[in-house]
């Protein structure tokens, strides 16, 4: 199988290249990247006005099986991923059971590869059922195909324990995501603390709690020299400790959601619950921290915690509903709309963070590029196609979006899995 991708402007950050260029696939393999590619092709894409990309990857994903399919599965998600333009998804733990043994690890790997359509990689647990109290076992599921460890849903509360496992970490070549959140001082809080909690008589959550964490694991990451990525970060205060821990040579990089780039607490004027997540949406101050952070390049990543609920545990109280929005449909959409758009991030820039450097994180030199060899994953964007944000159209089980009727620019025209079309323009092949 030969497909063939003319005449788009190729941005691939990996090999330096922000170029119009064709690209040759062949076998699920990238065969060339070249001007003017004259060769014969069983498909052929016109990507004429439109961006090339290595396929998008996300760091940061809830899939809920198994244990909560009627929230989201394997399938369905992959599918999600697939109309938002992205080509690889890594799973997070936070599964019944949880993602703590290789078996589990395997179990995922196994559905992934007869329901999935596009790369799913499992993360494994911190500690055993996520409960903080004995390590599980890294080395196996390292071995069983883990690509990361993360105790999402949460932090490691005992630090020698954290410790620990940044060192085992270490020692099995794998990358920690942190959840960084101390409990006793977010508490049973629902949305930032501020001004607009008080007005809507709510709990807040106050910024130290997150960034008690961001400061102590970085610490603990530089203690033993194992590198740490910390995962949603939302306040001005952990970009900062973040900006002066790279300053020193921490191994540290770190993600932003995209609805702590496009959201603040302002926005919550009801008690609508598809605003409620954690952590919270911020001031108005943090989420213009973020953005200069991005722009800076003191956050590398842009990951979505997609995770998605079952409208029951939305359509509920604020106090009772659960956190977290979908986000996989959407993120490329909102990053050229809120970043491009605004003068934030260039193109190439966004598919650094889109793509590049979560494949570098993950360590896997298959994916995030277009270098001859690599994975044929790669996503096409058409940049200047506006659309209307529809529950109803998400392919995701999960329809807790805080955007819906938002008008945004920029869509996957094309999303290519192993040389293969899985999706265009929002909508399955």
């Amino acid at each position: 199988m030969r497909l063939l991708i003319k005449g788009g402007r190729v941005l691939d950050p990996a090999n330096s290249i922000d170029k119009v260029m064709d690209v040759l696939c062949e076998d699920g393999k990238i065969k060339a990247v070249a001007d003017n590619i004259d060769e014969p092709a069983d498909e052929v894409v016109d990507a004429a006005g439109k961006w090339v990309a290595p396929g998008l990857i996300d760091l940061h994903v809830h899939l809920r099986e198994p244990g909560y399919e009627r929230k989201e599965t394997i399938a369905s998600g992959s599918r999600a991923a697939a109309c938002g333009g992205v080509t690889t998804i890594c799973a997070m733990p936070n599964t019944n059971p949880v993602t703590d043994n290789e078996i589990i690890v395997e179990y995922i790997k196994m559905k992934a590869e007869k329901e999935a359509v596009v790369n799913v990689l499992p993360i494994g647990a911190i500690t055993k059922g996520q409960k903080g109290e004995e390590l599980a076992d890294i080395g196996r599921m390292a071995k069983a195909g883990a690509c990361a460890i993360s105790e999402d849903g949460g932090s490691v509360a005992n630090a020698g324990l954290m410790k620990t496992a940044l060192r085992y970490a270490r020692m099995f070549d794998m990358p920690v995501f942190d959840h960084c959140e101390d409990n006793t001082l977010s508490g049973k809080g629902v949305m930032n603390a501020g001004d607009r909690a008080s007005l809507l008589g709510l709990k807040g959550i106050s910024n130290d709690s997150e960034e008690v964490i961001v400061s102590r694991d970085m610490i603990l990451a530089d203690s033993v020299g194992a590198p740490i990525h910390l995962c949603h970060i939302s306040t001005r205060g952990s970009v900062e400790l973040i900006r002066q821990a790279k300053e020193r040579g921490v191994k540290v990089t770190a993600e932003v959601t995209p609805h702590h780039f496009a959201l603040c607490d302002e926005d919550i004027t009801d008690y609508n619950a598809d605003y409620k997540m954690n952590p919270p949406l911020r001031s108005r101050e943090d989420l213009e921290a973020v953005r200069q952070a991005l722009k800076d390049n003191i956050l590398e990543v842009i990951a979505t915690d997609h995770a998605p609920h079952h409208i029951d545990e939305k359509n509920c109280e604020f106090e009772k509903a659960a956190n977290g929005i979908v986000g996989l449909e959407t993120s490329l959409s909102l990053a050229i709309t809120e970043l491009v758009e605004g003068g934030i991030l260039t193109p190439y820039e966004l598919i650094e963070k889109m793509s590049t450097n979560p494949a570098r994180i993950l360590k896997k030199d298959n994916i995030g590029n277009l270098s001859v060899g690599s994975d044929a994953d790669i996503t096409v964007i058409d940049p200047d196609r506006e659309y209307t944000v529809e529950k109803n159209k998400l392919h995701s089980k999960g329809k807790n979006t805080p955007f819906a009727g938002r008008k945004v620019k920029g869509i996957a025209a094309c999303t290519i899995v192993g040389g293969k079309i899985v999706a265009e323009y929002g909508e399955l092949k």
